[in-house]
């Protein structure tokens, strides 16, 4: 059974950081993708940023220059680091991965439980 776990949410004043982790457990072959989303209370889950396996990434417009994504393909492991933060980054965050488990399975979309990031002004 593949999980997803975050970590790393918590707390901060503006214009601090945190740095979220998400670790993929289990048995697997490899995993593609990797993104994180958040929802904020009554809106819309919103894609903040991903990345391939390969390293391409791509972010929202409102976290470009001060969100970074990264991943560990060793560890089966992927980062968002969050500088700047401000108010409206108050969310929960969630992990999501494309994960098989074999070369000839086809890619599954996994999610994880979601960490909570709290920015005060």
């Amino acid at each position: 059974q593949v999980q997803l776990v975050e970590s790393g949410g918590g707390s901060v004043q503006a214009g601090g950081s945190l740095r979220l982790s998400c670790a993929a457990s289990g048995s697997f072959f490899s995993i593609n993708n990797m993104a994180w989303y958040r929802q904020a209370p009554e809106k819309q889950r919103e894609l903040v940023a991903s990345i391939t396996n390969g390293g391409r990434t791509t972010y929202a417009d409102s976290v470009k220059s001060r969100f970074t994504i990264s991943r560990d393909n060793a560890e089966n492991t992927g980062y968002l680091q969050m500088n700047s933060l401000k108010p409206e980054d108050t969310a929960v965050y969630y992990c999501t991965a494309l994960i098989r488990y074999s070369p000839s399975n086809t890619y599954h979309n996994y999610w994880g439980l979601g960490t909570q990031v709290t920015v005060s002004s």
